[in-house]
């Protein structure tokens, strides 16, 4: 069995179907503030889109690591996760990239992840089955990244997971301990809602029965990921407060997420559903409009791009540091 991720060690993921929350871009800077508040964070492409690793990288430098993936030297996810999605043997270990602070590193992403995730569909009913080869290569990421994020000593590690409901974003949910919500204050935001609660509820229900019907010693997934929260992002500020229309969508999206996915969710893990909700907004982001551009551009926070305004960068840092503390406490 590999060895587990230290005591400390959060796993989590940003996870909305909807396309267009800006995932990405909240978990970058989410990882910077925490990364600033002392914590240790492990990034994990798992987008077949490599947007993360598209930030981060120079792109002479990502496109070598991506034509080398398949090379024994290869140090992609795709690389170590190849010998499992063709069942030639297990996963091979690889080397997270440190990036401008010795307290983040990234598991570089590759668009053959798609490869991998086509093998996934297989092993999910192969799990089900009981077959060896379906616990195997259904965890083989899981085991993975507890490995790479014990070789950095990662207190948080967060996927990168692309805007579906997949079998690889349904590996990457179930091996998560919390995940939490982007959401855009949109309609149509709210009525993703439902879909992604069914979605979830229907991947721990079938995950409970692989595991007990698992022979006993068998690496699995933990299964329980539980809702941290969600984080409203992208509207705009009139008068030093949220506009009136992404204001009143937000009352209903809270409200649906309750009743779509945090009360579901209580009772698959039996309880009634009718306990008291906590708090779930994590926080809020603005849109910073330039800032972002100018993020992507240079591959740094927000707040610490070299050009915009002083008071909207310093406006970043306290949304998002107040965003880590946030995380940190409801995910301890």
């Amino acid at each position: 069995m590999p060895p587990t991720t230290s005591p400390s060690a959060r796993k989590l993921v940003l996870f909305n179907h909807k396309g267009g929350v800006g995932k990405t871009t909240l978990t970058v800077n989410l990882a910077y503030a925490l990364a600033e508040q002392g914590k240790r964070v492990l990034l994990v492409d798992t987008d077949p889109q490599c947007s993360m690793s598209s930030f981060f990288l120079e792109e002479k430098y990502l496109d070598g690591l991506l034509d080398q993936s398949e090379s024994p030297t290869g140090n992609t996810l795709w690389s170590a996760l190849k010998p499992v999605s063709e069942g030639s043997g297990p996963y091979r270990l690889i080397k997270p990239v440190q990036l401008s602070s010795d307290r983040l590193h990234i598991a570089v992403g590759d668009i053959r992840l798609a490869e991998f995730e086509n093998s996934l569909s297989e092993c999910w009913n192969l799990a089900i089955g009981r077959n060896r080869r379906g616990y195997l290569c259904s965890t083989a990421l899981s085991s993975l990244v507890d490995e790479l994020a014990v070789s950095v000593k990662a207190d948080f590690v967060f996927y990168d997971a692309g805007p579906n409901i997949g079998p690889l974003n349904r590996v990457i949910v179930l091996d998560c301990s919390h995940f939490i919500v982007p959401a855009a204050c949109d309609l149509f935001s709210t009525r993703a809602l439902k879909t992604l609660g069914y979605a979830l509820n229907e991947w721990i229900a079938t995950w409970q029965t692989v595991v007990e019907r698992a022979p006993d010693g068998t690496h699995l997934l933990k299964g329980r990921p539980k809702l941290a929260g969600f984080v409203p992002q992208g509207f705009r500020i009139y008068g030093g407060r949220m506009a009136s229309s992404p204001l009143a969508e937000l009352g209903t999206f809270e409200s649906k997420l309750t009743d779509f996915v945090w009360r579901p969710m209580q009772k698959a893990y039996g309880h009634t559903g009718k306990e008291s909700v906590p708090k779930l907004k994590l926080g809020e982001v603005r849109d910073f409009g330039s800032l972002v551009t100018a993020s992507q551009s240079e591959g740094t926070a927000i707040w610490n791009v070299s050009a915009g305004n002083a008071d909207n960068k310093a406006d970043a840092r306290r949304a998002f540091a107040a965003l880590a503390k946030n995380v940190i406490a409801a995910t301890a």
